[in-house]
């Protein structure tokens, strides 16, 4: 890669705009049925203006996957409670997470849906950082199992059950009673204490 990631995303108002625009097109038309000239019309400029700030449109799609997950990561981070107990814990991440992808659902659509689209090197930085998150939530995971807090018959499935609840929600939200994000993280945190088996 010749840009590092943080290069990729630019934090200069323009790129953002640009992100924004590429996010609410490839939500609604999929990444492969949007074209980098419908996401230039959507901010009233040329195809032309965009390449000093992304070359690509699979560029752009990293630099709007690899923000997601950092995004995601860093929340999901701040959310752990190294010194409370595992149910605390776990209660706390998944809440964080789950909020988290129902406050950028449209965002979390296009980095959870469209990976398959990013080159070979973009594709393996971001799979980096969901092994990232998933650790975390692993890591809790098995304290839990390992003091008795939790029942568990296989701590990875679980794990990976967890993570695709969450994970899922950018498919769906908002729905029915779930239009606010906080009401997304009591109940996933809820469903994450029944399927750990807690006390």
């Amino acid at each position: 890669m010749s840009e590092s990631p943080s290069q990729v995303i630019s934090p200069s108002k323009a790129a953002a705009r640009i992100r924004a625009a590429a996010v609410d097109a490839f939500a609604t038309s999929g990444y492969g049925g949007t074209t980098t000239r419908e996401i230039a019309a959507r901010l009233d400029m040329s195809p032309a203006a965009m390449y000093p700030h992304y070359r690509s449109k699979e560029e752009l799609l990293f630099a709007i996957s690899y923000e997601g997950h950092t995004g995601a990561l860093d929340i999901v981070k701040n959310a752990d409670l190294p010194d409370e107990s595992p149910s605390t814990r776990l209660q706390a991440l998944i809440g964080a997470f789950a909020s988290w992808q129902a406050t950028h659902h449209a965002q979390a659509r296009v980095v959870q849906y469209e990976l398959n689209a990013l080159t070979p090197e973009h594709y393996r930085d971001v799979v980096k950082l969901r092994r990232d998150i998933t650790h975390i939530v692993r890591s809790v995971v098995d304290a839990g199992a390992a003091s008795g807090e939790f029942t568990v018959p296989d701590g990875e499935g679980v794990t990976l059950a967890l993570m695709s609840l969450c994970v899922d929600i950018c498919r769906w939200f908002p729905a029915g009673a779930y239009t606010e994000p906080e009401a997304v993280a009591d109940l996933y945190a809820g469903l994450a204490m029944r399927l750990v088996g807690a006390a």
